[in-house]
């Protein structure tokens, strides 16, 4: 095991003649959970995709996970290194990863069963990932247009989990849904992020600073493309260096830090 689980050095992307990401380095270490935070053409979401090696990067660039140099992975070692499974991604709108004609019990699983794992390790799996989410067996049998928007994400988050993956990529996991569902998925994730300790690491892009906050370790601010702001949550929130950062923490009006009242729905991550 590597003592970084994901590494990113100079990690630049041109879409055409535009930069869309600019030498980015960053560190997740293993267990650790970084929110990376920017408005809409920040480059977040570029990252994430680079991460996933679905887009290029620039000849500089490195991406390693767990130790393993992905950046110039192509064909049949692309393909067996995304069927591992060491890296997942939960899309903002859970209807990308789940198939609207399958029943959720099956969508949970349908890795697996491609993977040909026995019956037995599949139903262990399952379970530990409902579990993990705080999801409803009773729920399974359902399409997933018979969930709420909430219990769809989580089924979604369940999917990625299952094939127990070293890295977490969730982008934009809580945008899409209403104030008490985003408020369950956020509290999923802070249990998850508890319960997995070292085995799990997540890297949750967003737009808006407040939940990842909630959940992070550290938060990593994106503006045009290079990285602005890095360092610990509670020290970014509370005394942000960057007027970015605190252009992002003022458009939040539910963020609790030391110097203001005002409540997040759950506490700012220590």
């Amino acid at each position: 095991m590597s003592a970084t689980m994901l590494e990113l050095d100079a990690l630049s992307v041109d879409y055409g003649r535009v930069r869309v990401l600019d030498a980015v380095s960053l560190r997740v270490r293993p267990g650790e959970v970084v929110g990376v935070v920017g408005e809409s053409g920040s480059g977040k979401t570029t990252l994430a995709r680079a991460v996933l090696r679905a887009v290029d990067a620039a000849p500089e660039s490195r991406i390693l996970v767990d130790g393993r140099d992905v950046t110039r992975l192509r064909g049949s070692q692309l393909r067996a290194w995304r069927r591992s499974g060491a890296v997942q991604y939960v899309f903002q709108d859970p209807l990308r990863s789940l198939d609207p004609a399958v029943r959720v019990a099956e969508s949970i699983v349908e890795g697996l069963r491609i993977a040909r794992v026995p019956a037995g390790e599949v139903q262990r799996r399952r379970t530990a990932a409902l579990e993990a989410v705080g999801l409803d067996e009773d729920l399974l049998s359902r399409l997933p247009s018979g969930l709420s928007g909430g219990q769809r994400q989580r089924a979604a988050i369940a999917r990625a989990l299952v094939v127990e993956p070293r890295l977490l990529v969730l982008d934009e996991p809580v945008s899409a849904l209403d104030a008490a569902s985003r408020d369950r998925v956020v509290r999923a994730l802070i249990a998850l992020r508890d319960t997995r300790g070292s085995d799990l690491a997540m890297l949750v892009i967003s737009h808006d600073i407040g939940s990842p906050a909630a959940m992070s370790d550290r938060l990593v601010v994106l503006d045009r493309g290079r990285i602005v702001e890095d360092g610990p949550t509670r020290r970014v929130i509370a005394r942000p260096e960057h007027p970015y950062t605190r252009l992002l923490i003022d458009s939040v009006p539910l963020i609790h830090t030391p110097t203001a009242n005002r409540p997040l729905p759950v506490p700012v991550r220590s």
